[in-house]
């Protein structure tokens, strides 16, 4: 009895761990596609910290919530995820110095990486709820990604806004997991209510 209130209570707790998290990413990523598709696109200087601080953020936040959830060491998907960005984040500068197609070249090997690990992430976080949409945004990414490499070696023109829908798919999926843990939470306290 007492290994499943505790089980229960980590289950509440991570659920609202997780909202909020979802919530942020969700507020991060739509700030971020915004400013891609508005301001940065026309100021190169402005695009360039964009696309460098991406992957950081990602890095960062992925750090962040496995250090809520366990630490990196228990969490070793979010750890991969989170080095993996760090080096994105310094490719990407790098890149940057060379041309706009090195730069996606260099997003869509992330994009494969981090959206696999992202999927292994919400498949050992099932019981956490919401998790489907995580599996899809991580599939979603891959599939970004393998679009990005083929994209980059083609001879079209490209900006920050080729990666904005990346993004922006990003920011739908956190939204959508974000909204259904909220759901949950309301039915599941609605009816301790009524019972």
């Amino acid at each position: 009895m007492l290994a499943k209130m505790t089980e229960a209570n980590l289950v509440k707790s991570s659920t609202a761990w997780l909202k909020s998290y979802y919530f942020t990413r969700f507020a991060v990523s739509t700030a971020w596609v915004l400013l891609a598709f508005t301001v940065a696109k026309a100021m190169p200087p402005l695009a360039a910290i964009m696309l460098v601080a991406y992957p950081a953020w990602d890095a960062l936040a992925n750090f962040i919530d496995a250090q809520r959830t366990g630490g990196l060491n228990r969490n070793k998907t979010q750890l991969l995820n989170f080095v993996i960005s760090i080096i994105t984040t310094v490719a990407v500068a790098i890149a940057l110095g060379k041309d706009m197609n090195t730069v996606l070249a260099v997003f869509g090997v992330w994009a494969v990486l981090s959206g696999l690990f992202q999927l292994a992430t919400a498949v050992r976080r099932w019981k956490s709820g919401a998790q489907w949409a995580m599996v899809l945004s991580g599939a979603q990414s891959a599939l970004a990604g393998i679009f990005f490499v083929k994209m980059a070696g083609s001879a079209a023109t490209i900006d920050i806004t080729n990666i904005a829908p990346y993004a922006a798919f990003g920011a739908f999926y956190f939204l959508v997991s974000a909204v259904w843990l909220t759901v949950v939470d309301a039915r599941r306290k609605s009816a301790q209510a009524a019972g």
